[in-house]
């Protein structure tokens, strides 16, 4: 047993060690899976697992570096077992309005959105308590998710959490060079992508509440106002997704505002990826009841994408109730 081992702590100095730790570890395994069960799993087993091993510490590096290593690998480890996870426009060309809207497809492979009231929960390592938008905005997870896992895991490290080349080849297997290669085709994916630009704006009241109103009046053309001319609107699992104003007014028209629509649709904001997100709720039977989690993604000339999430579940998880009157 070294100096610095942490075999000698009971599960009490252990916890009280390691979790202040815990929701930033969150954020990297949702940016390595994709998933909000899906990251609160895997770092349960990254606590479990460095209990396990707490004799293995020998404090050449930080606690904090320690878990996100045993985090990082952990991710790998559940990767190596499902598949890649996508948003409609990563999965399949964009949609024709004027064809049927496909069905569901309802396998655990759509990327779900991330509660912004969770990052950097309870951090107190000042390196946890800022997540920069641009990291955990939609546009970078989904990027990310077309990596490879090792590519994905590589980039993280370097670029999010600042590793040394030789820090991420100890904890990944990988040589030095194979890190340094791993890292530019990363890179060089996400510049292609545009994950590398701007972090998503925000809008002033007025124009969100234009857009509420939009949504909750089944008014289409405020709505199409409000849109850039090249916006994109999905709504997952349904796997198509959609481009362009007047297409995105086509297919509104034909679904989600057809027939009497007025009073259908209301939303209740919240923030999801660092971005403006609602929870939307459907009329069903005199109530509003939980549709799912919608986040756009907003720039100075427009909507850029509308992307909701059909999950009624994922509502909760944002703090949100399942059903409003």
């Amino acid at each position: 047993m070294t100096e610095n081992s942490l075999a000698h702590l009971d599960t009490q100095a252990f916890s009280a060690l390691t979790e202040p730790h815990r929701h930033e570890l969150r954020v990297h395994c949702y940016r390595m899976l994709g998933a909000l069960d899906d990251a609160e799993d895997v770092v349960q087993e990254t606590f479990l697992r460095a209990w396990r091993r707490r004799e293995t510490y020998a404090g050449r590096a930080s606690v904090r570096a320690w878990l996100y290593g045993i985090a990082t690998n952990a991710c790998l480890d559940e990767l190596a077992k499902r598949s890649r996870r996508f948003v409609p426009r990563t999965r399949q060309v964009v949609g024709d309005v004027d064809q049927p809207i496909p069905a569901d497809v309802n396998e655990p492979i759509w990327l779900e959105p991330y509660p912004d009231d969770w990052l950097g929960q309870g951090d107190t390592h000042p390196e946890g308590a800022v997540i920069q938008r641009e990291q955990i905005s939609l546009a970078f997870i989904t990027a990310l998710h077309r990596l490879p896992p090792r590519q994905r895991a590589v980039l993280l490290l370097r670029e999010v959490l600042e590793w040394s080349a030789q820090d991420v080849a100890e904890w990944t297997g990988m040589t030095v060079s194979a890190v340094k290669s791993a890292l530019h085709r990363a890179r060089t994916t996400l510049a292609e992508q545009g994950a590398l630009t701007d972090a998503p704006q925000d809008w002033d009241d007025g124009r969100l509440a234009a857009y509420v109103q939009a949504w909750e009046q089944a008014d289409i053309p405020a709505l199409l106002r409000l849109l850039k001319d090249d916006a994109t609107f999905s709504m997952p699992p349904i796997p198509a997704w959609y481009q362009g104003r007047e297409t995105i007014g086509k297919l509104v028209g034909k679904t989600i505002f057809r027939g009497e629509a007025q009073g259908r649709w209301r939303l209740l904001p919240t923030r999801a990826n660092g971005q403006v997100a609602f929870g939307l709720y459907r009329l069903e039977g005199g109530e509003h009841r939980a549709y799912g989690i919608q986040v756009l993604t907003l720039t100075a000339s427009g909507i850029a994408d509308i992307i909701t999430f059909r999950r009624p579940g994922l509502v909760t998880r944002f703090g949100l109730p399942e059903g409003v009157g």
